[in-house]
């Protein structure tokens, strides 16, 4: 019992949490609810169809084909395919982690990787349309081309800086999961 309370202390913290909410006011512990319920849901549409794609991945995509795009020496073809996969993306940043996993499980180099998650997170499409519409052109793309290249000389950096055991049992940690 306590190696399991021990395991699961969130929820623990929560449902002690819920129980001092409802004793202070009820609603608050509706709407609580109420809002874990909309999340689960949300998850429950968005998880499932990620990891089919990332199967189908896996299963449709040879690791030779991914290491001769994205490999260690792929050099610019692997940034711009990186760029591609992470600006013509949707969804939030959550989905990306399973789909840098499975690259570096197929051996894409880990700068390409580290460039595709940024862009995922910051240079999608759909958030520069919404920067254009709300910023104006010249401010949207002066942010988006600084970003760019930030995060190309933070990918390319933190390549150089981190050694090539540290990348391979990552790597290797990637694939135990």
């Amino acid at each position: 019992m306590k190696r399991m309370i021990k395991k699961q202390k969130f929820l623990m913290i929560s449902i002690i949490m819920l129980i001092v909410m409802t004793i202070i006011d009820i609603s608050m512990t509706y709407r609580a609810l109420e809002n874990t319920y909309d999340q689960i849901i949300s998850m429950l549409l968005i998880v499932p169809p990620i990891f089919i794609l990332i199967g189908l991945f896996d299963v449709w995509v040879p690791k030779e084909t991914i290491v001769e795009h994205m490999g260690e020496n792929s050099k610019t073809k692997g940034m711009i395919l990186s760029f591609i996969l992470g600006a013509f993306s949707a969804g939030p940043t959550l989905i990306a982690f399973p789909i840098a996993y499975m690259m570096l499980r197929k051996g894409a180099k880990y700068s390409n990787v580290l460039f595709f998650l940024m862009v995922w997170s910051s240079l999608k499409l759909p958030i520069i349309l919404f920067q254009i519409a709300e910023l104006g052109f010249r401010f949207a793309m002066i942010i988006d081309i600084t970003l760019l290249v930030l995060f190309y000389i933070s990918a390319s950096i933190i390549h150089l800086f981190v050694s090539k055991t540290e990348i391979e049992s990552f790597v290797l940690k990637a694939q135990e999961l």
